[in-house]
């Protein structure tokens, strides 16, 4: 593997600094985009039994804001009972952009890697192509400068291709599981929603 690096030349070394910053990414976001650690399960009933219980409290918001981010959405409406339907569920969709962004870190770094890491290569690419040309003389040209300046011109296309190919999978990979957790969460939300109204016009 060194002789690959140092065949590529010194170019290789950003797109290396680019395949580990997004394997980090990847790792992170696998980690913390779990579906137990944002939409945890029977949040929903709990919420509504410690509602049926105890009404809403402070102590019972600020616990479920540090809980979760569903738990977020859950306060966020909560925090607006006894007032409106509407208004209830303006704080949710607010608090939803805040949790959507929450969830969306690092993406746009992984998002930039992918489109970036070919363009590294390409650079490696010009760089190779340079240096085959310099070892043009008028004397012959030197089989060592040309064979380094090809390595460097194909290792560094190759590298790029293979940062950037897995760096938009997972960047696309993560877009779709964020979609369906929104989706997920907004759907726990509603029913939060309209059990709580549902139970006031009971009552």
């Amino acid at each position: 593997m060194w002789s690959i690096i140092e065949a590529a030349g010194w170019p290789i070394w950003t797109i290396i600094l680019a395949s580990v910053v997004a394997s980090t990414i990847v790792l992170e976001r696998f980690y913390s985009l779990r579906a137990a650690l944002i939409i945890p399960p029977n949040l929903l009933a709990q919420t509504l039994q410690e509602y049926r219980r105890a009404a809403v409290s402070q102590s019972m918001l600020a616990e479920l804001r540090d809980h979760s981010p569903l738990g977020r959405l859950f306060a966020a409406g909560l925090r607006q009972f006894g007032n409106s339907r509407e208004v209830m569920k303006e704080a949710i969709e607010d608090e939803g952009r805040v949790v959507a962004h929450l969830l969306e870190r690092y993406l746009t770094m992984l998002g930039t890697i992918a489109a970036m890491a070919p363009l590294l290569g390409l650079l490696g690419t010009v760089i190779g192509m340079i240096e085959i040309f310099g070892s043009q003389a008028p004397g012959g040209t030197d089989p060592r400068a040309l064979a380094h300046g090809i390595s460097v011109a194909l290792y560094n296309t190759a590298f790029g291709l293979i940062v950037a190919i897995p760096s938009m999978f997972f960047y696309r990979h993560f877009r779709a599981r964020i979609d369906g957790l929104l989706v997920e969460m907004e759907a726990q939300a509603v029913h939060l929603l309209e059990a709580v109204h549902g139970e006031r016009r009971g009552d």
